[in-house]
């Protein structure tokens, strides 16, 4: 009798360690919750939209649209927001002009954009004015995410003849 007793403790031995495994059973079910947390990673489709930026010495002009560029969103100007027209290209009117714009893209729901610049370009200036990377910058601090950044100023490749006529301009 005595040794049946201790082949039953053997026996239940196994089964207690299973038991003391049990945790670790539970533990397995943690080990696949990263595999869930990788779930989350898979960015929520939110609205699209394209900002197209005009920015020239003298003004810069804000455009959304959707990205086909058919239906118009929301725009707004440097001139918009500033009284004296010496500072309708400055940074701070840009600013402006993008914080109307981006609150303006959240009213209707749009939290991505694409940002498209444009200078003067063809046989104007062929750099953006100094309210572009300001609006770029306000619009990356208003939480909006950006998806690409493009210059679309147009090049000339056999251009028209300048302004200022033959002898050019005389200062």
């Amino acid at each position: 009798m005595p040794e049946e007793k201790e082949e039953i403790k053997k026996e239940d031995a196994p089964k207690a360690e299973e038991k003391k495994h049990e945790p670790k059973a539970a533990e397995a079910p943690a080990e696949a919750k990263p595999a869930e947390a990788e779930k989350p990673k898979e960015r929520k489709k939110g609205r699209l939209a394209v900002v197209h930026v005009y920015s020239s010495k003298n003004d810069t002009i804000i455009t959304a649209t959707d990205v086909s560029g058919a239906e118009t969103l929301g725009w707004s100007s440097g001139g918009m927001m500033v009284k004296s027209s010496r500072e309708e290209g400055k940074p701070y009117a840009a600013m402006q002009a993008a914080a109307k714009l981006v609150n303006q893209l959240k009213e209707k729901g749009i939290d991505t954009v694409h940002i498209k610049i444009r200078a003067p370009g063809g046989n104007g200036s062929k750099t953006p004015g100094g309210g572009a990377q300001a609006v770029v910058r306000t619009i990356a601090r208003m939480k909006m995410r950006v998806g690409r950044i493009e210059d679309v100023t147009p090049l000339p490749t056999d251009s028209m003849k300048r302004k200022g006529g033959r002898r050019g301009r005389r200062v």
